[in-house]
């Protein structure tokens, strides 16, 4: 890139402080709305809503332009307003639910603007400690016992609710260890994989037109395998599992540039989840659901006490159509406690219709594919891969929970990224953001001149 080419280029933090306008008029808009739909006033925390929203989308920028000049224009803006709109989907269901006391539903959305500004002061204090992203590739060793203990502490510390082992109780507060294994392990597979990528390499024996890996260089994902089925057999997380095996699947992809490992992977994850499914009763059970979810709604279902949530789901879904009932509108109480965390996404099927949902995974496919940018713009093998592997994360993530609740594939209980409720979710999504924004900033001053 030339030095006339770098003065005519765009700025990218007017661009990014353009948009974050545009996320805030959008999300104080449909804060308002919603207000206004459901009761005809204007709702109470206004005010607090709006100074947050401005809060969220000025301190970040405001660093990024002080210590990540560089830095995407993109993905700022973009997790800032799916933020925002969880924020508004969450203050609409705290409506419902007053109004539902049997479902014994506490609010959400005042503790989740809460969790909101964690979030966003850890990304900031990552962006002003974490100059160099290579800097973690020291600690990988470190960063992987700490995220195997984590992963592993739900099964014997971990409170069983609705089913799955995934909390540690800390007092009246819970956490997910899970949220945070997954941006561990890429950071671990990021650096595992940039030293070992040659040998994983090296082609082995040919198979159905496929030339498989060598044998002894197949530890790795067996070893990886293992684990996961361990989580899904103690701590019956179908989500964690998948993710956790998915991720390192995809960066070893990306590091070697076989298509027999995916291959690999592939058949391992359906052997393991076919064994697991059809042993432990829990996933059994989601399995079985997933098959038939209108039977809840019959006598046998009902004598068997089958959860009608999916099948609520798909009703919430059809009844939405095109364009939607309208933002206040719809009766997500029907799906019961779940509608603001696995199931937030029926809510915006119902109120918003497909094209709201359309709207909404568009924007996840924006974020993910500006960290699959930066992985390819980035010039160290550490970066390209971190940035693949946290995009990748956000990719599978979103597929379990959608496709959970759309009936494509059985529920896993995670919670849909940056929407639903969870202060654990929210703080390693915004972890994921800090790290993608300097992984950018890095790559595009490797490939501008220095003045």
């Amino acid at each position: 890139m030339t030095f006339a080419a770098l003065a005519q280029a765009p700025d990218r933090r007017k661009t990014e402080a353009r948009l974050l306008a545009l996320v805030v008029l959008i999300t104080v808009f449909g804060y308002t709305y919603t207000g206004l739909s459901m009761s005809g006033r204007l709702p109470d925390g206004l005010a607090v809503f709006t100074v947050g929203m401005l809060l969220m989308a000025l301190l970040p920028h405001l660093v990024l332009r002080r210590f990540a000049p560089r830095a995407d224009p993109l993905i700022l803006p973009v997790a800032t307003l799916l933020t925002g709109i969880g924020l508004v989907l969450l203050h609409r269901l705290d409506i419902t639910y007053a109004q539902t006391p049997r479902l014994k539903t506490a609010a959400a959305a005042n503790g989740q603007l809460v969790w909101t500004a964690i979030g966003v002061a850890v990304c900031i204090a990552i962006l002003l400690i974490l100059r160099d992203h290579r800097i973690l590739q020291r600690y990988i060793y470190l960063t992987m016992v700490i995220a195997l203990v984590l992963l592993m502490a739900p099964a014997f510390f971990g409170a069983d609710m609705y089913g799955a082992k995934r909390w540690i109780l800390l007092g009246p507060l819970s956490l997910q260890p899970g949220e945070f294994v997954k941006i561990m392990i890429s950071v671990f597979f990021a650096g595992y994989l940039t030293v070992n990528r040659d040998a994983l390499a090296l082609a082995g024996r040919r198979a159905l037109g496929i030339q498989l890996p060598p044998g002894r260089q197949l530890a790795p994902i067996f070893t990886i395998w293992a684990i996961s089925l361990l989580v899904l057999i103690f701590e019956r997380d179908l989500g964690t599992s998948l993710i956790f095996f998915g991720v390192f699947v995809i960066m070893l992809y990306m590091a070697t540039d076989r298509t027999s490992w995916v291959v690999c992977g592939l058949l391992m994850a359906t052997v393991g989840a076919a064994v697991v499914g059809s042993l432990e009763p829990h996933v059994h059970g989601r399995v079985t659901a997933w098959l038939d979810p209108m039977r809840a709604f019959t006598k046998e279902g009902r004598a068997e006490h089958m959860s009608d949530q999916l099948g609520q789901a798909l009703l919430s879904f059809g009844s939405g159509g095109i364009s939607g009932s309208g933002l206040g509108q719809g009766h997500p109480e029907m799906i019961g406690f779940a509608g603001n965390s696995d199931f937030i996404l029926t809510t915006v099927g119902e109120e918003l219709g497909l094209a709201g949902v359309m709207a909404v995974i568009m924007l996840y496919v924006l974020l993910a594919q500006r960290g699959l940018r930066v992985g390819l713009s980035a010039r160290d093998p550490f970066g390209k891969l971190l940035a693949v592997g946290l995009s990748g994360a956000l990719l599978l993530q979103v597929f379990v929970v959608s496709g959970g609740v759309t009936g494509l594939i059985p529920l896993t209980g995670k919670a849909l990224p940056f929407l639903a409720k969870g202060g654990s979710s929210l703080v390693a999504n915004w972890v994921m953001v800090a790290l993608l924004l300097r992984i950018s900033d890095h790559a595009q001053r490797r490939r501008e001149p220095v003045g």
